[in-house]
């Protein structure tokens, strides 16, 4: 069963950077086009930057130009460089696969954004 691990939340003040990672036990990830998620509270889940196997990325508007999708296939790792962060980006992180059926959903990382 793969499992996702996500970290490298924290408290951060606005306009600091962050990087996420996300670990990816089992097989087949370099396949996988993979996903960053967030979930602010009362809000649902959405997706903030995707990469593809070959490495195409695509960001929600809200983000581009300050966060960075980046992948390991050799480490089956994959990050999120979070730059100029603001409140709003305030919210518990994961991630998963994009286009099909989510994999078993990790626990998340929150990452809070306030001075």
């Amino acid at each position: 069963q793969v499992q996702l691990v996500e970290s490298g939340g924290g408290l951060v003040q606005p306009g600091g950077s962050l990087r996420l990672s996300c670990v990816f036990s089992g097989s087949n990830f370099r396949l996988y086009r993979m996903g960053w998620y967030r979930q602010a509270p009362g809000k649902r889940r959405e997706l903030v930057a995707s990469i593809t196997s070959a490495g195409a990325t695509d960001y929600a508007d809200s983000v581009k130009g300050r966060f960075t999708i980046l992948r390991d296939n050799a480490k089956k790792t994959m990050y999120l460089q979070m730059n100029s962060l603001k409140p709003e980006d305030t919210a518990v992180y994961y991630c998963n696969t994009v286009g099909r059926p989510p994999l078993v959903w990790g626990q998340g990382t929150q990452v809070t954004v306030s001075s």
